[in-house]
């Protein structure tokens, strides 16, 4: 399962809280935990401050008390739980899948399912949120699904299709009919 890991686990970059005005990067990799930093002041001893960085091993950096305390301050205590357990060699697999793989997994939940998983992260909410996932939904939810429907899909979202009742889809489709802008027949191709 490790070969699935990408070189670079995990990648955030901040700025230190208030007054600080210093930019700092948190990189883990499979091997290694790097902080970078960048000092931004208008104090004449900082002016030539070179940036900086610090790399150590994930076993190292378990033991690192002071640092693990910085990456708290800086980048908030829960991106240091994460980066705890990823040095541990917890890994969430689920999220690194490809979307393919993730897109077809979701086709199995019930749509109140889909809607908590898209709260969970990032990863989640943009494969949640995806036309390729609401375009199966509608497709298997819906008796037909017209050339008419996938052009109007392609100009608002198959999410915001499958979420528009039928007599608003109805009149939206009329609409289109319509409007000079788009011929008859092209929307019949």
């Amino acid at each position: 399962m490790a070969s699935l890991l990408p070189d670079c686990l995990f990648d955030v970059s901040s700025q230190a809280p208030a007054p600080s005005k210093d930019f700092y990067q948190l990189l883990i990799t499979k091997i290694e935990v790097i902080v970078r930093w960048w000092k931004i002041s208008l104090r004449s001893e900082f002016r030539d401050a070179k940036p900086g960085e610090l790399r150590e091993t994930h076993h190292d950096f378990l033991e690192d008390s002071t640092l693990q305390v910085q990456i708290s301050i800086v980048f908030g205590p829960n991106t240091l739980e994460y980066v705890t357990n990823l040095c541990r060699g917890k890994f969430d697999f689920l999220e690194r899948l490809p979307e393919g793989i993730l897109l077809y997994i979701m086709t199995f939940l019930e749509l109140e399912d889909i809607a908590r998983l898209s709260q969970t992260s990032r990863t989640f909410e943009k494969v949640c949120n995806s036309d390729k996932l609401w375009e199966h939904i509608v497709e298997s939810l819906c008796d037909t699904v017209t050339a008419e429907m996938r052009m109007l899909a392609r100009e608002v979202g198959w999410k915001q299709i499958f979420f528009t009742n039928k007599l608003q889809l109805q009149l939206q489709l009329r609409r289109r009919r319509k409007t000079p802008y788009y011929p008859r027949k092209a929307l019949l191709n």
